[in-house]
């Protein structure tokens, strides 16, 4: 029996079948299954999932939280119910009543982004912590920078960043139900040798800018959805029995052309704003901007919105060579959600077992993963927020104030992250920073949110 066996079975029972299922992915922490009718959903029969901290219903889309194994848990739930991409015949859609505000259209939003970047991470972590090590090891421990080791570790290195085109290709194909395999072909255009080179330099007479579009997102992300309407033109046209080789043979005739000389040079300006805004931000607000930013993380987590920075991240690093804005708002966050939960768990008396989860959701937030302490414990203690908010501005002042960057971009920023700061010269100035604002973060979080909470527990008792 596998360790997710048993929350499969009942995540598949209350959800309706696996004739209810339209779509199944995860990000960092969240089993997320979308659904196609609500009214045969048990929500109920959802919250106390063997193995999960909890889940989130919005947007047609049911997230639950079980934390860093969620890969795990994706890939059982798979094997239990079946489903596969196209597999069933899913429910005839109920149509939506609710208002469709402008949380409605940011929900879509971050439902729609998480499965694009989310299983990038993973390369992008390690690659940058490969870099990170080697630079260190280059630096402090006297490898040379031009032996085998340090050059096979820039390998991994480049395998993670630079063939960001590829992976997005292939993860927002998959999002959009097309071929995955057609979107990576597009990234892999765009970093082939022999256009890297220079000597792919026009289309029938019309110039090919030469742009680098190693280590890039938006330029892949314009082209595949060029891509996906085209092949939904395609389709409508060609005979069936025709469309296995003429659809991608048509489509990348027509898309390839199109990205290199007008969607991939926008793409590329795009990256550049991106950059310039918010180097725009930070001066313009100057040390103020990490405080807010970093006070309103949790929530921008909250509402999915978290998601929406990943690209703005990893053009920052590729443009800027670091990130001093997405990168040090979610790090200053997650520690100071640790501090909180840890002073929580502190305040129960008579509940040891609640007090070992909660004391144990701290400490896996201190490490990066916040979803089952903010969702498990600091969302039903509203004025527990208040100490985290309280650590985030303090520490993501000291953090503006010495202009804290991070180096590496990806996910789940804590303590164990540390080497995200390491700079390109193998560096420690910023990582002793970045100790100073997690050791306040975790200091300040944890001292407010204790206080809060016993000033409310005197007030009980009387």
């Amino acid at each position: 029996m596998g360790k997710y066996e048993e929350l499969s079975r009942k995540a598949l029972e209350a959800l309706g079948g696996v004739e209810n299922i339209t779509h199944v992915t995860h990000c960092a922490t969240r089993l997320r299954i979308s659904y196609a009718r609500k009214s045969v959903v048990n929500e109920e029969g959802l919250k106390d999932l063997p193995g999960s901290a909890g889940i989130v219903n919005k947007d047609k889309q049911i997230q639950i939280i079980i934390g860093p194994g969620v890969h795990d848990a994706y890939e059982e739930f798979l094997e239990i119910s079946g489903w596969r991409e196209g597999g069933a015949v899913a429910a005839e859609e109920e149509e939506e009543t609710g208002p469709k505000n402008a949380m409605y259209y940011l929900n879509k939003f971050g439902n729609f982004v998480a499965p694009i970047f989310m299983p990038v991470v993973p390369a992008m972590i390690t690659g940058g912590m490969i870099l990170a090590i080697k630079n260190l090891l280059v630096n402090y421990f006297g490898m040379g920078v031009d032996s085998g080791t340090a050059q096979l570790m820039l390998m991994i290195f480049d395998a993670g960043f630079a063939f960001l085109p590829v992976y997005v290709g292939y993860t927002l194909a998959s999002q959009l139900k097309m071929q995955p395999i057609m979107g990576a072909f597009l990234g892999a255009t765009l970093i082939a040798p022999r256009f890297a080179t220079g000597t792919v330099t026009d289309f029938f007479g019309i110039g090919i800018p030469q742009v680098s579009y190693s280590s890039t997102v938006i330029p892949i992300v314009l082209g595949v959805f060029f891509m996906y309407y085209v092949q939904k033109v395609l389709k409508k046209i060609i005979p069936e029995a025709l469309t296995f080789f003429l659809t991608p043979l048509i489509t990348m005739i027509l898309v390839v052309p199109v990205t290199l000389i007008v969607l991939g040079p926008i793409g590329n300006q795009l990256s550049g704003y991106i950059a310039a805004f918010c180097i725009w931000l930070t001066n313009t607000l100057g040390f103020i901007a990490q405080p807010i930013l970093s006070a309103i993380y949790p929530y921008m987590v909250m509402f999915g919105l978290d998601k929406g920075l990943s690209p703005i991240g990893i053009e920052l690093i590729a443009n800027l060579g670091y990130n001093s804005v997405t990168g040090i708002m979610g790090f200053v966050s997650n520690i100071c959600i640790g501090g909180t939960a840890l002073a929580v768990a502190t305040t129960i008396k008579d509940n040891k077992a609640q007090k070992g989860m909660i004391a144990s959701f701290g400490v896996t937030v201190l490490c990066g993963v916040t979803e089952p302490a903010f969702y498990g414990a600091l969302l039903s203690r509203p004025k527990a927020l208040i100490g985290t908010a309280i650590g985030a501005v303090s520490a993501g002042l000291v953090a503006g104030l010495f202009g804290l960057r991070t180096f590496v971009q990806g996910g789940c920023p804590g303590y164990l992250t540390l080497l995200f700061f390491v700079d390109q010269n193998g560096g420690l100035h910023y990582v002793w920073i970045a100790i100073l604002v997690a050791a306040i973060a975790t200091i300040v979080s944890f001292a407010a949110t204790k206080v809060i909470l016993s000033r409310d527990m005197k007030k009980a008792a009387k």
